[in-house]
């Protein structure tokens, strides 16, 4: 039972029969109550008072008189303006936690047939995975195990950008200085060294700059005269033209960095069940292009480079195909915004890309409603906001960024010191231990940034992520292990009745909390926003501490109470590992 669902039922009964009208088609908004009011649940009367004719408080006093007679599991009412505030009585909890505990999959949203698709990652191989990489990689499978959650048909889908100048710049310089260099003769991961090529490049680049510059150039002249710069630019020209020998390059470089992804992305747990490569799809979006340019909805300039021009909507002009005929980022994202629709005929496309982005999807939404795709309007840029570190913004081209490898082995590190100072591990085997390690290390991680609203731009810290006390991850994992423990100690155990006035006041509370899960996941799905179910996790654990602190449970002398106890907690802790699995955390059953 779905307790405002119930009010809302009740309440248009009582409606209809003080007022003597029909009340299939009324809407009642019933909210949880304030803290600082008397009662569980409110509703509000004055959409009400057209019907009754009457004041707002002689309206909620004559609505709550008549639930109050009607109902008897409501203890009391109060009137505050327009708003009617009802207090369920204990037996009310009690009925509703019987309820909960026997359902299967509590949270879990019925099936919508709606089909969603969430991007994310979406890396460059020009470079290894770094923080901003982890929110992104961590913000998009979370949403999309959250809308599952929600019921809906999810499809989550990476897009590679493996073509285009960015790439080139790595090729150049590992052509220049690589000397043949290979992740074997390197001992390094593929991803890393094909990012120390980038970097290479950008140093080469200002090198070139710098000497040109000196010659009496400005800056802006001197990076076009760059050698380097046209060599790169020459490169990709080769690459879209079928080039073998730039293309076998392209292919070997780019075949290391996939290795070095797939590590990272397993170490985090992330997957996808579809990835689309820009090489693929820039093509599609070359030819959509120009088909719009045939239709008028495009224009090509002298030096026959293709726009959009976008002003009469507020925007400017977009570049869609250079002078030379290669694409831009925009172009592939025509392409494969088309060719994911017509796969697979999605009713929201979420693309889970940082607010550095968010005039690029305005764009995109528009140039494709103008090319008559009226299902762009489905399209959803999740802008989330940068990680930011206490020294500053991290820059990718002068190698000043956290790798992601490095941060995910120090989380392992700092979760191995920190829990072997506690010193409850002597007796675990040496591989259970490592694999708790990699658990609490990840899951502080995880938690950490997820925590964070997806808009707010956050700051991290990873010594704060490590703690066993406040709003952290392993704080949330060392709850569950504690219920774990208890109900291992347990062993058998239920309970057949229970009077409600045995409840302590705490587990009423708990009650309470435990009610708002499905509405949590709902709310947080409709918000693409995680951040709403990490603190809702927080609440819980909290809340079972000051439980489990001021209340006995084994040692309870009445076989029912703590029986009843003993359900209560499991059910917390369903609960806890349902919303934890959202997220992307495990929870170890001992600590």
């Amino acid at each position: 039972m779905n307790p405002e669902v119930f009010i809302s039922d009740q309440v248009k009964l009582a409606v209809g029969a003080l007022y003597s009208v029909p009340t299939d088609n009324l809407s009642i908004t019933v909210q949880q109550t304030k803290k600082e009011f008397i009662g569980d649940f409110t509703v509000v009367m004055f959409p009400l008072l057209r019907i009754s004719k009457k004041s707002p408080k002689q309206t909620s006093e004559e609505v709550g008189s008549f639930l109050k007679e009607h109902i008897s599991q409501i203890e009391s009412y109060n009137v505050i303006k327009g708003f009617l505030n009802i207090k369920f009585s204990n037996e009310f909890w009690l009925n509703f936690f019987v309820e909960i505990s026997k359902t299967e999959d509590y949270g879990q949203g019925k099936p919508t047939g709606k089909t969603i698709m969430v991007e994310y990652s979406s890396p460059n191989t020009n470079k290894p995975l770094h923080l901003g990489h982890i929110r992104n990689n961590l913000l998009g499978w979370s949403v999309a195990t959250l809308l599952k959650a929600n019921g809906h048909n999810v499809i989550k889908v990476n897009l590679v950008n493996d073509r285009g100048i960015h790439i080139c710049k790595s090729m150049l310089a590992w052509l220049k200085t690589g000397n043949g260099e290979t992740p074997e003769t390197s001992g390094k991961k593929g991803d890393h060294l094909v990012g120390d090529y980038y970097v290479k490049f950008n140093d080469l680049f200002k090198e070139e700059v710098s000497v040109l510059k000196s010659k009496g150039m400005s800056e802006e002249d001197a990076e076009k005269n760059s050698t380097l710069l046209k060599e790169a630019r020459v490169m990709l020209f080769k690459w879209e033209h079928g080039d073998e020998e730039v293309r076998n390059l392209w292919k070997k470089m780019n075949s290391w960095v996939y290795d070095g992804f797939i590590k990272t992305y397993n170490r985090l747990g992330i997957d996808f069940d579809k990835t689309y490569y820009e090489s693929d799809t820039y093509l599609l979006g070359k030819k959509i292009v120009n088909q719009g340019l045939e239709k008028g909805v495009f224009e090509k300039h002298e030096d026959n480079s293709v726009w959009c021009d976008l002003t009469a909507d507020g925007l400017d002009k977009k570049l869609l195909l250079r002078p030379d005929g290669t694409s831009v980022y925009i172009t592939q994202d025509i392409g494969t915004a088309v060719e994911r629709f017509e796969e697979f005929g999605f009713k929201e496309h979420i693309y889970v890309v940082g607010n550095e982005q968010n005039y690029h999807f305005q764009v995109l939404k528009l140039i494709l409603k103008k090319l008559g795709y009226d299902w762009a309007d489905r399209i959803c840029h999740l802008s989330y906001g940068m990680v930011e570190l206490p020294e500053g913004k991290m820059k990718s081209r002068e190698g000043t960024v956290v790798d992601a490898d490095e941060l995910l082995e120090n989380m392992y590190q700092t979760a191995r010191d920190t829990s072997l100072e506690l010193g409850k591990l002597q007796d675990m085997d040496p591989k259970e231990q490592n694999k708790l390690f990699e658990t609490i290390g990840l899951g502080a991680l995880k938690y950490f940034i997820i925590k964070v609203d997806p808009k707010k731009t956050m700051m991290f810290n990873p010594m704060d992520s490590i703690d066993f006390n406040g709003n952290t991850g392993p704080f949330i994992q060392y709850t569950y292990a504690r219920i774990r423990s208890i109900l291992r100690k347990a062993d058998k155990y239920s309970y057949k009745n229970i009077a409600a006035d045995k409840m302590h006041e705490k587990e009423i509370e708990l009650i309470k909390t435990l009610k708002n899960f499905p509405s949590i996941i709902s709310e947080a799905g409709a918000a693409h926003s995680p951040a709403l179910v990490a603190n809702y996790i927080y609440e819980i654990a909290k809340e079972f501490n000051q439980y489990y602190h001021d209340v006995s449970i084994l040692k309870e002398p009445d076989e029912n109470i703590k029986g009843f106890r003993l359900v209560l907690i499991e059910v917390i802790s369903k609960v806890l590992f349902k919303a934890m699995h959202i997220l992307g955390i495990n929870l170890p059953e001992r600590m």
